[in-house]
């Protein structure tokens, strides 16, 4: 039975929902073909995404960053966990590596973990990167100059990226730098089939309201400005969350009971951070767009430029999120009109074919 190896980034779900779509385009063209899921990101993300067989073994396999909330990085927090992360480096890479020889897989596809793609070149296993962001790029402008566990850490990362036999670099993305034999492939997202009326009936809008989905990725908000949300009319919103009881204009996800890329391909706007996999869905929808920016995420300005070139798009300052003073934000995202066509999503099938050649 053919088998490929995914060591996947648990750091939000945006590397997750980067790989479910390659899966199953390369399922599409290796007949019977299995999945092994190593990662922290739950097994309920994968459900309603995933169309090969799969099996999910749970482990971490980076860090990224350590967020206080979807929106700020807790600077000694990310270097403390990368530092109990690289403690016995060298033994990580060879537990993991075992357990892929023991596997036995046609080839590993790491998004965009260093252990996974240390851990399958040691393993003998054809290892292939992918990504539109690396963990070196993020980490370095946090790094004190003076600490030399920082530059360490940061080399021995760019040193297990330089193993994989192949990188994929995924459109919009950074300029990587860390990675041999890169292949530039095309956007990279499964948006599901609108379904707008069901929405509109499941939490009870009128057709004048215009639904709003609030999300913010893998990592939840603990503060939203629920009572300025109320009072904004005519707009409701579906909030990945809680939600205190007693609101008429604000839904929670959970009572929904739809997936999250059920909702985003229904609502009207989404108001979110600049991630990977809800800007690419959104522009492929042509679903609008109100944005907080963190900007100390150096993938975030290719994912604004990709939003403002294809799709419609408004900044919403940190500040008056917080505040509730939305309104202004969502009428300019809704009056923006779309400038060109937006490019196909490719970006799974060209990775498909490129791994392809391993089974």
């Amino acid at each position: 039975m053919p088998l490929i190896w995914c060591s996947i980034s648990g750091h939000g779900y945006g590397h997750a929902a980067q790989v479910v779509p390659v899966l199953n385009a390369l399922g599409r063209l290796v007949p019977n073909l299995t999945g092994i899921l190593r990662t922290t990101v739950p097994a309920a993300f994968f459900e309603p995404r995933l169309t090969i067989p799969w099996q999910l073994s749970m482990a971490q396999q980076d860090v990224g960053c350590i967020q206080d909330g979807p929106l700020k990085i807790d600077v000694p927090a990310t270097w403390a966990a990368h530092r109990a992360f690289h403690t016995d480096w060298k033994d990580k890479i060879e537990v993991e590596a075992a357990l892929i020889r023991a596997a036995g897989p046609a080839c590993l596809l790491s998004d965009v973990s260093h252990l996974g793609m240390a851990a399958g070149a040691s393993a003998g296993t054809a290892t292939i990167g992918m990504s539109s962001l690396s963990w070196d790029l993020v980490l370095e402008p946090f790094a004190d100059p003076t600490v030399t566990e920082h530059r360490n850490i940061i080399h021995q990362i760019r040193k297990a990226y330089a193993r994989a036999d192949r990188f994929l670099r995924v459109t919009p993305g950074m300029r990587l730098t860390a990675f041999r034999n890169p292949l530039d492939i095309g956007p990279i997202a499964e948006p599901s089939e609108p379904r707008r009326t069901q929405l509109r009936e499941a939490i009870g809008a009128p057709s004048s309201d215009r639904i709003i989905l609030v999300g913010f990725g893998g990592i939840a908000l603990q503060h939203l400005p629920f009572d300025r949300m109320e009072s904004m009319r005519p707009y409701r919103f579906v909030v990945d969350g809680a939600v205190p009881k007693g609101l008429t204009r604000v839904t929670s996800l959970a009572a929904v009971g739809w997936p999250f890329k059920h909702v985003l391909a229904s609502v009207d706007m989404i108001v979110t951070k600049p991630g990977y996999g809800t800007v690419v869905e959104a522009v492929a929808l042509g679903t609008a767009v109100v944005y907080v920016r963190r900007y100390n995420f150096p993938d975030e300005e290719s994912l604004v430029e990709y939003l403002h070139r294809y799709g419609r798009g408004t900044e919403l300052s940190l500040s008056d999120f917080l505040a509730g003073r939305w309104e202004q934000a969502i009428q300019q995202a809704f009056d923006g009109s779309l400038s060109q066509p937006p490019p196909l999503l490719s970006g799974a099938a060209d990775a498909a074919q490129a791994l392809s050649r391993y089974f």
